[in-house]
């Protein structure tokens, strides 16, 4: 059975992967099916834009489709940027201009006002109709002076302090069996789910 991993972002194919290793799925990606076209994330939460997605390439495949979005919360900005974490400054942003834009906006707010979350939430449909999604969430610190080199594709691991370690994410690796991780935390959830789907439970 084929699972649907529906997303651009090279980093995040190798995490889902890695984490969905001991799935008795064959995993496809947008471009093993030439799925160029992209759905716009209207929603104004993680779960809704995760859903619109999951639902968006399902019609494009006919397969069992996992999706998710995913974003920084920073509390003493009001949760910001939240579904803006891509496009926080108004525009398309580079990995470095999204760097720089959050110690920017955390500048002169101290340690102890600088908590923050990774939420990730995975969507999955078997039928583009029923979607059941999961959350996973990390909690952390924003840092007052970033931590290179950047991750690609990961741009706020290089502000971001894991509670749990006191290291920056960027200093983790993606592959490393992190059982903090805000998408490991959803996939976790989601298994049994997708052994459901595959008839094994």
């Amino acid at each position: 059975m084929k699972l649907l991993i529906a997303t651009t972002n090279q980093g995040k194919i190798q995490e889902y992967k890695h984490l969905l290793a001991d799935v008795p799925f064959e995993l496809i990606t947008l471009k093993d099916l030439n799925i160029l076209e992209e759905p716009e994330e209207t929603g104004s939460t993680f779960k809704e834009n995760a859903i619109l997605k999951a639902k968006f390439y399902f019609q494009k495949s006919g397969i069992v489709t996992l999706a998710d979005d995913a974003g920084l919360e920073i509390d003493a900005l009001g949760g910001e940027p939240g579904v803006h974490s891509r496009r926080w400054p108004g525009y398309d942003a580079t990995d470095e201009e999204l760097v720089e834009y959050a110690i920017e906006k955390m500048k002169g707010i101290p340690m102890e006002k600088r908590n923050a979350k990774f939420r990730a939430v995975a969507a999955i449909t078997k039928d583009g109709k029923e979607v059941r999604t999961f959350q996973g969430v990390q909690e952390g610190v924003i840092a007052e002076t970033p931590r290179y080199p950047i991750v690609v594709g990961y741009p706020y691991r290089s502000v971001f302090c894991h509670d749990a370690t006191g290291r920056f994410l960027s200093e983790i690796d993606l592959m490393e069996n992190d059982s903090h991780a805000h998408r490991k935390e959803a996939i976790d959830k989601a298994r049994s789910f997708l052994l459901e789907i595959a008839g094994l439970e």
